[in-house]
């Protein structure tokens, strides 16, 4: 293992940065647990001339937590709350962590 996926696996495992989860491929697979950072940053999105800030969910996981790829449709269950991913999520440089936007299903 590399020293970078060394330090992430340790940031997913520091109880002030990640919480417990379960993630489910489809939204309806078998249950599997993992650790994600939830993240509510405000997103801006421009309109011709106008801006508009809208909130947003973005989670991140580490990849080699899942027994796949991360798509549109998984669900993750955080703290009771039911977060669905939608577009295409992304993995950082090193492959070690998706990114995926979601909302609350």
């Amino acid at each position: 293992m590399s020293a970078f996926a060394t330090a992430t696996a340790a940031l997913f495992r520091d109880p002030n940065l990640a919480q417990d989860a379960v993630w489910r491929p489809g939204g309806a697979g078998a249950p599997v647990a993992v650790r994600v950072v939830l993240r509510r940053p405000d997103a801006v999105t421009g309109f011709g001339e106008g801006r508009f800030v809208t909130d947003s969910v973005m989670i991140d996981v580490e990849c080699a937590a899942l027994l796949g790829a991360l798509a549109p449709g998984d669900t993750f269950d955080i703290g009771g709350v039911i977060y669905e991913v939608r577009g295409a999520p992304l993995r950082d440089a090193l492959r070690h962590v998706w990114k995926a936007e979601a909302r609350e299903a």
